[in-house]
């Protein structure tokens, strides 16, 4: 169900309304569906979240076509015109060099770089936020980013939290608990829900969920009959936080600045 100043509203009325794409439209429409109660002060917060979760689909489907490679950190790599590679494997921008050039940068020149799954992810949110909010205010916010697994900066404001309602945009990970020991970067998958039941994860693709526990059964321990499997929960960023930086946040949007996005399902709530 879908509330906005308290009041439920329908996926038609926001798709006529609004003029929402396939991505937008498809993530009312399973808000609409689900138990859980995704709850809006105003319609702009919706509006932006809407915007981001299409930025984050985009952002997934442009990595994956980068031509950036899958790697262990022993073996990772970058380009040392914008980032210093960590004794661990991790990417630090370089002095003098903008966040958002940095992390362009990965997208144009993509085969220079290599990287397991996990910061994939947070290099697609890093774009995707670009994107969604004044440039101005990227710069500002993430001037030291860190590519290294599930590191991230605290703008970011990510959450984690369990879920049956899986939105295009959410970042999802497909468990494979018996996984080879002398392969332990298979032991699961972190991915970006890209709609109409397709999913990125970097190193296996762009696939649908049984493809992806197909890909990761082929990686298990010898003798092994546990199936990977989709985890029940969700990573988002905090889209009512970062709304406050986005060029149509202007005015009301100030006046927002406590507001926090609530989504509930039984005892589980939802803070954006």
């Amino acid at each position: 169900m879908i509330l906005i100043a308290g009041r439920q509203v329908s996926p038609s009325e926001l798709v006529r309304s609004w003029g929402l794409n396939g991505v937008q439209t498809e993530v009312v429409e399973k808000m609409a569906a689900s138990p859980e109660t995704f709850e809006y002060p105003t319609p702009e917060l919706l509006q932006f979240e809407l915007k981001m979760r299409d930025h984050l689909v985009r952002s997934a489907r442009a990595l994956n076509d980068s031509g950036i490679s899958f790697s262990t950190f022993v073996d990772s790599r970058c380009n040392e015109d914008y980032w210093h590679r960590t004794e661990l494997g991790g990417f630090r921008l370089r002095e003098g060099i903008l966040p958002s050039q940095g992390i362009i940068d990965i997208f144009r020149n993509g085969r220079l770089y290599a990287t397991e799954c996990a910061t994939a992810m947070v290099i697609i949110l890093y774009h995707a936020t670009l994107r969604s909010i004044r440039t101005a205010d990227f710069e500002r916010m993430f001037a030291d980013i860190l590519l290294y697994d599930w590191r991230y900066d605290q703008d970011l404001d990510l959450q984690t939290a369990s879920t049956h309602t899986f939105l295009p945009g959410d970042i999802l990970y497909f468990a494979n608990p018996d996984y080879n020991p002398a392969k332990p970067w298979w032991q699961g998958e972190n991915v970006v829900d890209l709609g109409r039941g397709l999913y990125y994860g970097h190193g296996a693709g762009i696939k649908t969920a049984g493809m992806l526990i197909n890909f990761l059964n082929e990686e298990r321990r010898p003798g092994s009959y546990q199936s990977a499997y989709l985890v029940q929960q969700a990573t988002r960023p905090g889209f009512a936080y970062l709304s406050r930086f986005s060029d149509r946040t202007a005015g009301v949007y100030g006046r927002l600045a406590d507001t926090r996005i609530v989504a509930r399902v039984g005892s589980q709530r939802w803070r954006g």
